[in-house]
């Protein structure tokens, strides 16, 4: 086993992202890993254990399919919110204009004539995208579709699941959200700098802390945006897992606490073991 034999001793969630799966009969070891969507780029690496973990695995399940180019391309449509509904129909004309100013001043990816028509809670996650201030960015997921070598990736969602999320979430509590963001957004910028830090420890229990309070529109939510999808993903890992060595690589946040990914699995009966990463 090499670098994945050396575990780390419970006390409370070991400071680690990488974790072995086996017990219940699996012939192969399994592992889980904690990603952050967004890093900058020179903290986006890979792990001598993650690489080990990445080569004896057999196929690889992203929160959705990133080798699915052409359906990659084609989320566009699902980001836009339902009926043709525009920020502007769901906020006051200040308001409104205290959100176009702030991309007027920020140069956002994508036009605002775009982004306006967008499910705003995706559009506040765009700005927690650009608040880590580095010159280039990666992610964790693409670091390791670089290392694959033509292993085979899957998703535990759709992007279409994905987004339809944000409509179960009123739009307009999400405008609203959206201009707290921007009101806030030196507040928010250092709370995704602490994210980014905090990932870089790989403290999950702080992810876990920092996620439920960092993310407007999220309190109230947390049941549909985290925990559900968790019992979901959980329920499918139960199918896949005896079938073949995997790889499981979804955001930390997922991972800890007592609706996380780590203790479902085990209350399923496997041994979820922390590898140091």
């Amino acid at each position: 086993m090499g670098v994945l034999s050396s575990c780390l001793s419970f006390s409370q969630t070991p400071h680690t992202l990488l974790w072995q799966i086996t017990g219940k009969g699996l012939l192969k070891p399994s592992y889980l890993f904690g990603t952050m969507h967004v890093l900058c780029a020179e903290d986006a690496r890979l792990s001598d254990s993650l690489r080990s973990a990445i080569s004896q695995c057999e196929e690889v399940y992203f929160e959705i399919d990133l080798s699915d180019m052409t359906g990659m391309l084609g989320s566009m449509k699902y980001m836009r919110m339902n009926d043709s509904k525009k920020l502007s129909d769901l906020l006051s004309p200040k308001d409104y204009e205290r959100v176009k100013t702030y991309f007027s001043q920020h140069s956002p990816m994508l036009p605002f004539g775009m982004l306006e028509r967008f499910k705003p809670m995706l559009v506040s996650s765009l700005i927690e995208e650009t608040s880590l201030g580095c010159k280039t960015t990666d992610g964790m997921e693409l670091m390791i579709m670089k290392e694959l070598h033509n292993k085979p990736v899957n998703g535990l969602e759709t992007v279409e699941f994905q987004a339809g999320l944000f409509d179960s979430i009123p739009y307009e509590k999400q405008a609203k959200d959206l201009v707290n963001y921007i009101d806030s957004s030196e507040e928010y910028k250092k709370m995704t700098l602490e994210l980014a830090e905090v990932y870089k420890r790989q403290d999950l229990d702080r992810i876990d802390s920092l996620s439920r309070k960092g993310d407007p529109g999220m309190n109230g939510y947390m049941d549909l945006l985290l925990y559900d999808r968790n019992r979901k993903w959980a329920g499918k890992l139960a199918t896949l897992l005896p079938q073949k060595s995997l790889l499981i690589a979804v955001g930390a946040a997922h991972l800890p606490g007592e609706n996380g990914v780590i203790d479902l699995l085990r209350k399923q009966g496997y041994t979820v073991k922390p590898i140091k990463n």
